[in-house]
Formats: C-alpha cells, sequence, structure tokens
C-alpha cells in the first residue's frame, strides 16, 4: 500500500508532467473508483479542466485547476497513477484515462479497486474525503513528544495501533511504523500506556526523520518510475525490519520476528525492542 513517501514520490513525478495540462477527454472503464458526484457529473466537470499543480495530505493527492476546482484521489491499497504515451501499453486493471493536451495520458490503474476519486468544486466544502479528520503532517512543528502524549498516552491500544492512526499523524502506514518503532527501540505491542516521557520525544523525533528517509531513497527519474509502472519503489529492499521476519537485526544480529498486532502484521528485533514486563 502506497504510504506518505510513495505518495510523496508520485506528486513530485507526476506533478511537473501534469502542470499547465489541459483535459482533453476521459474514459472510466470502472465507475467504481468515483466516490463523488456521480459519474456523468464527474465527467462533465472534469473535461476540459487545466491542471494548476498537485498537491499532498497525509496519503492522499489532490490535482488543483485554474478555476479552483480540484480533483482528490486516495491510491488506498493498490492504486497506481501514471503519466503515459498514449502508445504505452495498458495494465490491465486500468480503470480511468484522461488524455491530456500534450498527447499523453494520466491513467489510473488498480487490482483491487479500493482507491477513489473525489471531484470538488472550487467554493464546496469537503465532506466526502476525509481529509479533514487527519491530524498532523509528519514535519509539523506541532509534532512533539508532548502532543503524542497528550493524544495517546490513556490509549489502552497498543503503540503500533495508535502510530497507524490517521487522525494522530497523517501518512504513516504499516511499513514505516515498523521502521519507526524498531529506531525508537519500543516493542510495537507495547501499550500506550505503558510509553514514557523519553519514548514519547523520540518517537516524535523519528517519525519525520523516517518518512523524510523513505522519501530521500524513492527519488527517480519519471523515465524510471514509469518504467516501474508506479509501484517499483527503491525504498523496499533497505527496509530495516517490515518484512524481513527471520533476517538477522543489523544491530545485534538476533533473528527479527513477526506477530499480528491489532489484525496487522509488525516485524520487529525482539532484542532491541524488547518487550515491557
Amino acid at each position: 500500500m502506497p504510504e506518505l513517501p510513495e505518495v510523496e514520490t508520485i506528486r513530485r513525478i507526476l506533478g511537473p508532467q501534469i502542470m499547465g495540462r489541459k483535459i482533453i477527454s476521459l474514459k472510466v472503464k470502472n465507475s467504481q473508483v468515483i466516490a463523488h458526484p456521480d459519474e456523468k457529473i464527474f465527467l462533465n466537470l472534469l473535461s476540459g479542466q487545466i491542471i494548476e499543480n498537485m498537491s499532498r495530505r497525509g496519503k492522499f493527492l489532490t490535482i488543483h485547476f485554474v478555476n479552483g476546482d480540484r480533483l482528490i484521489l486516495h491510491l488506498r491499497m493498490t492504486g497506481q497513477l501514471l503519466v503515459t504515451p498514449a502508445v504505452f501499453p495498458e495494465e490491465k486493471h486500468t480503470h480511468l484515462i484522461a488524455e491530456l493536451s500534450d498527447g499523453n495520458q494520466l491513467r489510473y490503474i488498480d487490482v483491487r479497486r479500493f482507491g477513489r476519486f473525489w471531484y470538488l468544486r472550487e467554493n464546496e466544502t469537503d465532506t466526502v474525503t476525509g481529509q479533514e479528520k487527519l491530524g498532523l503532517e509528519p514535519w509539523d512543528e506541532e509534532l512533539t513528544g508532548n502532543y503524542l502524549k497528550e493524544k495517546l498516552c490513556y490509549k489502552k491500544k497498543t503503540i503500533k495501533e495508535m502510530i497507524l492512526d490517521q487522525s494522530v499523524v497523517a501518512g504513516i502506514g504499516n511499513i514505516y511504523s515498523d521502521e519507526i518503532l524498531f529506531v525508537s527501540g519500543i516493542h510495537p505491542a507495547t501499550k500506550c500506556t505503558e510509553i514514557n516521557e523519553e519514548e514519547w520525544t523520540c518517537l516524535a523525533r523519528r517519525i519525520p526523520e523516517i518518512l523524510s528517509w523513505g522519501i530521500s531513497v524513492n527519488k527517480m527519474s519519471p523515465e524510471e518510475y514509469l518504467e516501474g509502472k508506479g509501484k517499483a519503489y527503491r525504498n523496499t529492499p533497505l527496509l530495516k525490519v517490515y518484512g524481513c521476519s527471520g533476517q538477522p537485526c543489523m544491530i545485534c544480529n538476533s533473528p527479527l520476528e513477526k506477530i499480528i498486532v491489532g489484525g496487522r502484521s509488525s516485524c520487529y528485533c525482539p532484542k532491541c525492542q524488547g518487550k515491557k514486563v
């Protein structure tokens, strides 16, 4: 699932490619990906729009138009967004194609079809995407140890579950939560009520640090991004714990382990992230 670093990578690569382009025509092959408004209105509003820029909030992408309208997208589990030449081979699960004024196409691909588009007019209040419920961005100055403590210290759930809560910090998913907890030395099943002052401060420091790292290592050219079809990110072989169960810890050489916490898999080092007793 694309998390904040991957979504930011998409923004940085595709934003310059679509800026200033006009949407000439649209083809929707699966209307399930359109969440708001209905398909006919969606197509009418989107056709002819001139793209001003692209922004990101948490895991949401927003395409801003010159007239003030905006198109919001959440990739969910398997969404991919590509800018391709018209002759580029079409992927099997392509659900939306926008013809751009430079001859390229903006394509949305999604194997599991969980991703969604919302079109909002200039003065339309966003009550449909869920962005209004998002917490701080990882680089917000308000993201401190005290902020996390005040939000979470009375929660009976685990820190793994709560670090995934988008209303606390926006953009963290299963991959980066494991990486953040590893470098913070905190066991994923630790209850929030058990986290101490020093650990809250450490988490507040490590969250932006790890997500910045994810963005940095994902840096690639538009050609490389297209070759990987929007799903080949460079961070995967560099992850320290996520998906590495059974491999030696890079710090202590102990075998990494995997457990299920709150219904989600978590990889961790049993020595470096010892469970509190």
